[in-house]
């Protein structure tokens, strides 16, 4: 028993004997008179260090990273989203088990399939009635809602 604790000891001290053999690090020297000194550094954004001279030159500029610009106009909106009211024509509707379908068609030859509640881009499909839809419109923001009524064309 006392051998191995003493094996166990003679290990430990061993072990730990290396740990913190380096010297402390040294204050830089200061420059004498006439002598310049080291440029002074400041740190950047993202980890790039700078001279304080340059940091201190202008503003920073404006990085996006994935976010749109505010003052930018927003693009136009992609499938039946981008489509008015205006430019849609009922080419069918498809009824099922309980729910009913439209079928539009753009004016570029585009057809999208809408169920009531889809929206486009200045309205909503509110009713979708055996030979019509029913959308509501709103003009502008704030205005009142104009109900629009597009039928079949064999009707």
């Amino acid at each position: 028993m006392k051998r191995s604790l003493a094996f166990g000891s003679l290990l430990f001290v061993a072990a730990f004997s290396g740990c913190g053999g380096s010297s402390p690090a040294q204050a830089p020297k200061a420059a004498g008179p006439g002598q310049p000194g080291p440029a002074p550094v400041a740190v950047a954004q993202e980890g790039k260090v700078a001279r304080a001279d340059e940091a201190a030159a202008g503003p920073p500029a404006w990085e996006p990273r994935g976010r749109r610009d505010p003052f930018a106009i927003p693009a136009a909106r992609e499938g039946a989203a981008g489509m008015t009211v205006a430019s849609a024509k009922l080419t069918g509707i498809v009824r099922g088990a309980g729910n009913a379908l439209a079928l539009v068609e753009t004016s570029d030859g585009l057809g999208y399939i809408l169920k009531t509640g889809d929206t486009l881009a200045d309205g909503r499909l509110v009713e979708i009635g055996p030979n019509s839809v029913v959308f509501t419109v709103v003009p502008r923001p704030g205005s009142n809602s104009n109900r629009v009524v597009l039928r079949l064309a064999g009707d």
